[in-house]
């Protein structure tokens, strides 16, 4: 018999430790998105890790702005940023005050609510697919720029929590490089997922995008 998974809120300490030790051990904890009509619960089964501004691939690499300030605060907040001119992605600020590392969410299983996620994701082809990459779990869930800080240990009054879940052996984690992620930041192989699990997302590999002549 498969135990139920742990609904106990992980405590600001969790988020309070180097991305690299803090990304993989997302996986198979529980993202909760409370909204008017429900809650909506996503087992996470694919992440990325940025390590501020060490790291090449991250958008705090250049420094503090306004888009990226949430990374530079405290940990276990939600820094939630708009891309492409049409997406929003979620990640999970680590580690101390002040060094703006944070964790991707690329992917998850929606274990709960399926039905409040399908009308905004209309054009998956399966339930497998609601949350299959980080756009498409941000519009899942209705995750935008509102969201931006929102304090993820202040559970149950904070519209996004993180609930233990059931933590994945490491013998089922993998590790791999970076989608998307060009020059010196795509050799660290950061991105982090659960082995054969049918929800992640595919590899690609940065692509540079073609000026228009």
């Amino acid at each position: 018999m498969i135990a139920a998974p742990d609904r106990t809120p992980l405590p600001r300490e969790f988020f309070d430790r180097p991305v690299l030790e803090v990304a993989p051990d997302l996986l198979g904890r529980t993202l909760v998105r409370s909204t008017p009509d429900g809650p909506i619960h996503l087992r996470l089964t694919e992440v990325e890790a940025y390590d501020g501004p060490k790291d090449p691939g991250s958008h705090a690499y250049r420094g503090r702005t306004a888009r990226n300030a949430v990374m530079f605060g405290p940990p276990g907040h939600a820094y939630v940023y708009f891309t492409y001119g049409m997406w929003h992605c979620m990640n999970l600020v680590c580690g101390p005050d002040g060094t703006a590392s944070a964790v991707l969410l690329r992917a998850g299983e929606i274990t709960e609510g399926a039905g409040l996620t399908r009308t905004r994701r209309r054009s998956a082809r399966n339930d497998k697919e609601l949350a299959k990459g980080p756009a498409r779990l941000a519009t899942a869930l209705d995750i935008d720029r509102a969201l931006d800080g929102t304090d993820v240990c202040a559970e149950p009054s904070s519209p996004l929590s993180i609930l233990t879940g059931t933590p994945t052996p490491d013998d089922q984690v993998r590790n791999g490089p970076r989608t998307g992620v060009s020059g010196e930041g795509g050799v660290h192989p950061w991105r982090f997922w659960i082995a054969n699990d049918p929800t992640v997302s595919p590899y690609r590999a940065h692509k540079p995008r073609r000026r228009s002549t």
